[in-house]
């Protein structure tokens, strides 16, 4: 039998084996030059001679600190001047064919080799800017810095920055000028940057660095090499103008009798970037319009809480990474985007009106956010936005008077965020979100005390938070809330585990500007992971890491009786995954949890449902990604439930490049479950909470092509469906105690849903910074419930997907639109020193 004292053991071992290497640091210099470079992505310009070269990389994937080849030897160069920053480059390879390139489009790796830069500007090993090319020349651009999530680098920041890349008979070669405005710096006139060079060799699955980095080290920052020989730079004024024009084509074939089935609006705006000072910028968003913005991909949601969408606005997408702090700040409420208006369900009508209007989308009318950090490594994030009061027309069907009903008052919303940088690449943060409505709705405050320590060593952490809500006059009180977590752990080695606490008590909320599904409660958790990085005969590397889990409230329901009335679930698992020596990856998973009390499928506060243990084997594989075709999947199998659940579920994806320019993906996934219990109704005779036995099968598959003509021009379609039908096949009622007793309850619950989205994009790169894009959309939407689901349901897959494609029988969204997009980057220190050329040149 396994024991504590087993368990001990293994932990010893593991740790026993979790020393790690210090790797020297590399230095490199950059040359002061008084002209300038051309762009070409070849290195012929004299600029280049006798410029020291980063060389000598080191792999870290798939062969951790294997130097590289001479054949395929990397050298990059450093220069600068007044205006900005150059980066030179030569990859060498054997053959051309050892090339992997891929027009991808802006920020999509693809099936490339590239170059990437990552500058650590304030040098506090915490925060970094990176800048990728490939070679055929595309762009990716990232900020790299902590969040909670553990993806550190966040893509859908974007800067305006030139680049080129050429293929040679023996490699390829690549330039880059980073305008000082495309970047933050401090005002030292000595200047010293974190540094690191990767490259990435497609084929070969190979993954190198200028400074080596040892997987088993805590971070990737921490191990970067000095960038010297930087002297008297100063950012230049930062003002830059991206005003937009907007027209749209829009059909609803579902709009109300007596309205406008075609809308053709017309918008314009503009959007303002402004440099405070060399750390702080400015951006400001007027009149924004984010009808271009990709698709929500919808579900039917079957659970208690609210499905979390994707943010697709750029503002509130690019650099960011200061507002995740704490996790507080879900940008999707601005707007209520997914969510209708506050009170959206409160208007009333009298017998003889009817509500003519009542929008579901909120307008946004401005948002400002001033972010940057000091030399002293403060960080200081301020977002605001405001948004309009909603109204519903009610119309009086005799007299034709129509009343408006506020829906949603005028709205401010405002994140604040204080983030110090310490030495050891710790961190300790403040976080506010605030949320005030005009007239008597009630306001939100949410406050957050966050620390994140490492030791001199990079070996143990140990970091927390504090944090408290304040919702006032909600439904007549001011209601406080509180919430802690602390976790400890060993992060650096082969061996590593995390240990925490979460706890919630039963008054916090932070949902009015944060996601949030549930309070009180108190969470356990132990985490421990081992990794083998050194490649076998048959893996490149392995990792097998295992997760407990206990949960319990903070509060006991007085509804809940019983003396395990506190506790609310515990689970486990345990994962592995590992790449081949052919790159494939390859995983699997088994899980398990006990017996558990759910306070929320019931939907009513004070209620439980008592169910019993689960158990699932989850497997995938995905081939090796830098082939032509490459394809994958996964398997999962579970049972268990009080209604004895049984489930299946699988997916397929796949991907052809035909070439460089063309490609096609697609994937399918099904998830069937037999015997689910779950919530149906509430009895309105009884008012009693009624569950039911149900089989849910869902399907869903998505299409995405892509051509591009250039690396700045291109077209890309995307679709999407989903399809989920739900069968109850047995009713019971849920007993005071949580327990289901089997009720004679007659009554046509069954469920249909469709979803269906395609955005078909053309975009065209016309100068830096500025686009003209096409946009078509097409959503479907359909919900059907009862006998109407039922004969739905009866219809197959294809059947379902062409009655939603095509809009016939749809009940919620039947929307088509065209638009067309014009952004234009003007920047003014280049417009000024145009016109001071021009008028010198007279």
């Amino acid at each position: 039998m396994f024991s504590l004292k087993n368990f001990a053991v293994i932990c010893c071992m593991f740790a026993a084996a979790s020393g790690f290497s210090q790797q020297q640091k590399k230095q490199v210099s950059a040359l002061r030059i008084n002209t300038s470079i051309i762009i070409d992505g070849l290195l012929t310009d004299t600029a280049w001679r006798n410029i020291p070269a980063a060389n000598e990389f080191t792999c870290l994937r798939p062969t951790p600190f294997l130097k590289e080849s001479k054949a395929n030897a990397s050298e990059v160069y450093f220069a600068y001047n007044d205006e900005g920053f150059y980066v030179g480059g030569y990859f060498h390879e054997s053959t051309k064919d050892s090339i992997a390139s891929e027009l991808a489009g802006r920020d999509g790796f693809g099936n490339n080799d590239f170059a990437g830069i990552i500058l650590d500007t304030y040098n506090d090993k915490l925060n970094g800017f990176e800048y990728f090319v490939t070679p055929l020349g595309e762009q990716m651009d990232a900020k790299q810095s902590p969040v909670i999530d553990g993806n550190s680098e966040d893509f859908s920041w974007n800067a305006v920055w030139q680049s080129a890349a050429k293929i040679q008979n023996d490699g390829w070669s690549f330039e880059m000028f980073i305008p000082y405005a495309a970047i933050r710096f401090g005002k030292k006139n000595v200047q010293e940057w974190g540094l690191n060079i990767v490259r990435r060799r497609q084929k070969s699955g190979q993954q190198l660095f200028w400074q080596s980095i040892d997987p088993n080290v805590n971070g990737f920052l921490t191990q970067e090499g000095t960038l010297k020989g930087l002297q008297n730079i100063q950012a230049p004024l930062r003002l830059q103008f991206t005003p937009y024009f907007s027209s749209y084509i829009n059909a609803d074939k579902l709009a109300a009798a007596g309205t406008n089935k075609t809308t053709t609006p017309v918008n314009g705006g503009i959007d303002v970037k402004y440099g405070i000072n060399p750390a702080f910028t400015l951006d400001v968003t007027l009149v924004p319009d984010f009808g271009q913005a990709l698709s929500d991909n919808r579900v039917l949601n079957l659970s208690p809480f609210e499905q979390r969408f994707s943010e697709n606005r750029t503002f509130f997408t690019e650099g960011t990474e200061l507002f995740s702090k704490g996790n507080l700040f879900y940008s999707r409420r601005i707007g209520r985007i997914g969510a209708r208006p506050l009170h959206y369900d409160d208007v009333t009508v009298a017998p003889q009106e009817a509500a003519i209007k009542n929008p579901e989308q909120v307008k946004l009318i401005n948002a400002t956010k001033i972010s940057g950090r000091t030399q002293s490594g403060l960080g200081i994030g301020i977002l605001n936005a405001v948004t309009n009061t909603q109204y519903a027309v009610i119309e009086n069907s005799i007299t034709k008077q129509t009343r408006r009903f506020e829906t949603e008052p005028l709205t401010n919303y405002n994140v604040f965020v204080l983030d110090q940088t310490m030495k050891n690449n710790s961190s300790i943060s403040f976080v506010n979100t605030n949320v005030l409505r005009s007239g008597s709705d009630y306001d939100a405050n949410v406050s957050s005390l966050l620390f994140d320590l490492n030791d001199k060593k990079n070996k143990w952490n140990v970091g927390g938070n504090v944090g408290m809500s304040a919702l006032m006059n909600r439904e007549g009180k001011n209601i406080i809330g509180y919430t802690h977590s602390i976790y400890f752990g060993k992060t650096s080695g082969a061996f590593n585990f995390n240990v925490w606490q979460d706890l919630v008590n039963a008054q916090y909320d932070k949902s009015d500007l944060g996601y949030f599904t549930n309070n009180n409660s108190m969470d356990h958790g132990l985490w421990m992971s081992y990794n083998w990085t050194k490649p076998t005969n048959w893996y490149n590397r392995l990792r097998v890491n295992m997760n407990v889990r206990y949960s319990r409230l903070v509060s006991p329901l007085d509804a809940v009786r019983g003396k395990d009335r506190m506790y609310q679930s515990a689970g486990w698992n345990i994962n592995s995954n590992a790449q081949t020596k052919n790159l494939w990856s390859v995983g699997i998973n088994l899980n398990g949890a006990p017996a558990y009390n759910d306070f929320y499928e019931p939907r009513v506060q004070g209620r439980v449902f008592h169910n019993t243990g689960r158990i699932g084997l989850n497997g995938w594989w995905e081939s090796n990604s830098a082939k032509k075709l490459s394809w994958g999947g996964d398997v999962f199998v579970g049972k268990g439930s009080v209604l004895k659940r049984k489930s299946f579920n699988y997916s397929l994806f796949g991907k052809v490049r035909f070439n460089s320019k063309f490609s096609v993906d697609a994937s399918v996934s099904k998830e069937g479950t037999v015997s689910q219990p779950g919530f149906a109704f509430i009895n309105e005779t009884g008012n009693e909470i009624i569950f039911s036995r149900r089989d849910v099968n869902s399907v869903y598959s998505a299409f995405n092509l892509k051509y591009s003509f250039t690396n700045k021009m291109g077209i890309t379609l995307n679709t999407r469906h989903n399809w989920t039908r739900v069968t109850p096949r047995q009713f019971y009622l849920l007993n005071a105690t949580g327990d289901l007793e089997p009720t004679a309850l007659s009554k046509n619950a069954d469920q249909n849903y469709n979803y269906f989205a395609a955005d078909m994009v053309y975009t065209w790169q016309f100068a830096p910074g500025s686009f003209l894009n096409i946009v078509l959309k097409k959503i479907g939407e359909d919900f059907k419930f009862g006998e109407e689901a039922q004969q739905v349901a009866k219809k197959n897959y294809l059947h379902n997907l062409g009655s939603t494609v095509s809009g016939n029988q749809l009940n919620n969204n039947d929307l088509t639109s065209i638009s067309v997009r014009l952004i234009y980057f003007i920047d003014y220190m280049t417009v000024k020193n145009k016109y001071k050329n021009k008028k010198g040149n007279i």
